[in-house]
């Protein structure tokens, strides 16, 4: 009968997977598109928005500027999916950036290119989810009073439903996703068929806010560049988690690298379709778009001299809904749910990303292993969890607030980008030394000209986002890149460490010279006798009981009861005037070892094991805290003694009489009177008898 630890677990996570239904959570293209792709399609629900928002520092007329900004951002799309669809047929193991940068870089470089993704993944989780809750809590009031306890209770479900497993989360995901898609699809071309056919005058709800700048004005200086630089790099966000899809390339169905390159392309597409159309409806329709909605002190630089009286500023795809959907509420409605619904489920890509890279970087001995192994449900558990611990700190600690988080994000993205395109040329230029078939050189030209313009791109993205970004807030996101890279390049040095230790050497092992045991008595009890039953079978050199006294009443109770016994072990007792039971024990011990290095010496600890998990708060666990601290002796060997009491077998033994009972086969059935006994009694063994007795 399985724990209602086991129950729970099951209950939230399903039955377990064996090891060879891996195959049978690959993903086909549909489904993979809403897995990898929820990240970047989402994104231009807030892009757009980034970029108005920054312009608004110089006033309404820079917003005349945006189109321009738009086709910078779409260009540098373009070029990057075009550079990682060589990528994923380059390096279709799943390692994506970070392979390419070990490759062909070196290991530092790829470290670098790790500590980028993971910490660009965490940020993806905390933006999403908070920019998600902060769409839904526009319509609904309660979730934006709660807006950070709502954010982490998002995390936990997407963290249960990605532990389910790959195939499931994606099934979760897709009827979202796809949704979005229609709906924004539906928002942009109805809204251009009502301007172009119809002559639909559109007026977003903040046309008519009349926004100021203070010390800024449109022109050609030295302030207004850095604006658009500054602009343009915020609306880089919407190239985020294009690079989910090369990271994971081994979840795609056969061929993998043909359908994952594929599925990168209608990516591209359907996302450079939904930031043009939505920058293009907020000029139509005269969205406005500031950061602070009313007049503040924290607004140095813009603020709003003129608005309708209660005029709380939404998202801009919840203005444009309203504004085109005005005479069809059904749709404003639908259009912000799917946003709000693709902005919470966006994290997902990052679910999927980073558990893979974690793995990846396990089994490269530079992230613990336990990030290498895989779950039940043959998901990476553990990298699960600790993205969403990671991600529900940094909702907490910035109050789920997109606009401060938003700082932090791109820039890791920007450095992987930069350090595989140029990964790439030399993957391309080493196999153009050895190559001499004409048809496959030229191919191999193509995509190494492809990676180029894609290294310069991104290279100039990544100098322009560290100069706009770094004082507002990147400076974090570079701080933490470098504690992750200094604790990767620790841990794989621990794990040299430890692999140089345990290596074989050609000499033999020295054997022992003598074996000491020492049986540790707190009371006389069955466990002690069981105890020192078995370690005189062991036939040790010398033997030894010895007892710390803590009370001088207890201590003489004990040796009382050991003479009155006659056990044939000799009793030892050890002062202990601070009344500390570990440090004494610890002592002794090292004293016998300090004889003779050559001796061992082997502990034995009498324990009784509880029924219920419940039962173990009632004792002091001492036996714990001895078996941790000998544990760093050497040359000392620790070896428990468990007594399981009635509660602990009990259950157990009904549960085997059922089962026996209605087996084929019966065997012998265990009398209810000898529940709690000892299943065989130890004895010193004599000449030529065995020492195990039934």
């Amino acid at each position: 009968m399985a724990s209602s630890t086991s129950i729970f677990k099951r209950l939230l996570l399903g039955r377990p997977f064996r090891s060879d239904r891996l195959q049978h959570t690959l993903l086909p293209k549909r489904i993979a598109l809403p897995v990898f792709a929820s990240d970047a399609l989402s994104s231009v629900a807030y892009a757009p928005g980034e970029i108005l928002l920054t312009l608004s520092a110089a006033g309404a007329g820079a917003y005349v500027y945006s189109p321009w900004i738009a086709l910078g951002v779409v260009v540098v799309m373009l070029t990057v999916v075009a550079s990682y669809r060589q990528n994923v047929y380059a390096y279709p193991s799943g390692g994506g950036d970070y392979e390419v940068a070990m490759v062909n870089h070196g290991r530092r470089p790829g470290l670098v290119v790790a500590s980028a993704l993971l910490v660009d993944y965490v940020l993806t989780v905390a933006v999403s989810v908070s920019s998600g809750v902060e769409n839904l809590g526009a319509a609904i009031g309660f979730v934006g009073a709660h807006k950070v306890a709502v954010a982490v209770a998002v995390v936990a479900v997407l963290t249960a439903i990605n532990l389910r497993g790959v195939r499931e989360s994606g099934l979760a995901f897709a009827i979202p996703t796809y949704a979005f898609m229609i709906s924004m699809f539906a928002l942009i071309g109805w809204g251009l068929f009502r301007h172009l056919a119809l002559g639909d005058a559109l007026r977003a709800p903040s046309a008519d806010i009349s926004i100021t700048s203070e010390g800024l004005s449109i022109g050609a200086s030295f302030g207004f560049v850095f604006l658009l630089v500054r602009a343009f790099s915020s609306g880089c966000a919407a190239l985020t988690g294009v690079e989910a899809i090369s990271n994971g390339v081994p979840a795609f169905r056969q061929p993998k690298s043909r359908n994952a390159a594929t599925t990168l392309l209608m990516l591209g597409l359907i996302s450079i379709t939904l930031i043009i159309g939505i920058i293009a409806l907020s000029r139509l329709t005269g969205v406005k778009f500031v950061e602070c909605p009313t007049v503040n002190r924290y607004c140095a630089r813009s603020q709003i001299v003129s608005a309708p009286p209660g005029y709380e500023q939404q998202p801009i795809t919840a203005q444009l809904a309203q504004t085109i959907f005005d005479h069809f509420r059904p749709g404003f409605y639908v259009v912000l749910l799917m946003t709000a619904l693709i902005l919470l489920l966006a994290a997902n890509t990052a679910f999927n990303g980073f558990p893979v890279l974690g793995s990846i970087l396990a089994q490269d001995r530079y992230l613990p292993r336990q990030l290498h192994t895989r779950g039940d449900r043959l998901a990476f558990s553990n990298g699960i969890m600790l993205l969403a611990g990671f991600a529900v700190v940094l909702i907490v600690a910035f109050q789920a607030q997109t606009t401060r988080l938003i700082q932090l994000y791109i820039v890791g993205v920007f450095v992987s980008f930069t350090l595989s395109q140029s990964g790439m040329l030399r993957h391309w230029n080493r196999l153009l030394r050895t190559e001499r078939d004409p048809a496959r050189r030229r191919k191999m030209i193509r995509s190494r000209a492809i990676n180029g313009l894609g290294t310069v791109m991104t290279g100039f993205v990544l100098i322009l986002v560290l100069a706009t970004k770094f004082t507002r807030g990147a400076w974090i996101s570079i701080a933490a890149m470098a504690v992750l890279y200094a604790v990767m390049l620790g841990i794989r040095r621990h794990y040299d460490t430890v692999a140089r230790e345990l290596a074989p050497t050609e000499d033999r092992p020295v054997l022992p010279a003598r074996n000491h045991a020492i049986i540790l008595v707190s009371k006389v009890h069955l466990p002690t006798l069981r105890a020192v039953a078995y370690a005189r079978a062991t036939r040790p050199d010398t033997l030894t009981a010895v007892t710390v006294n803590v009370d001088d009443k207890d201590t003489r109770a004990i040796q009382e009861e050991w003479e009155r016994r006659q056990i044939p072990v000799p009793l030892t007792v050890v002062d202990s005037p601070y009344r500390e039971i570990t440090g004494p024990i610890i002592d002794y011990v090292k004293s016998v070892r300090r004889e003779s290095p050559r001796d061992v010496v082997t502990v034995f600890i009498p324990e009784y094991v509880v029924g219920r998990w419940w039962e173990n708060l009632l004792h002091n666990q001492s036996a714990l805290r001895i078996k941790g601290r000998l544990l760093f002796e050497p040359g000392v060997m620790v070896t428990s003694v468990p007594w399981q009491l009635v509660s602990t077998t009990s259950k157990d033994l009904d549960r085997l009489d059922q089962s026996l009972s209605r087996g084929p086969a019966r065997g012998p059935r265990t009398r209810a009177a000898d529940r709690g006994r000892p299943p065989a009694r130890i004895e010193p063994p004599a000449d030529g008898e065995p020492a195990l007795r039934t």
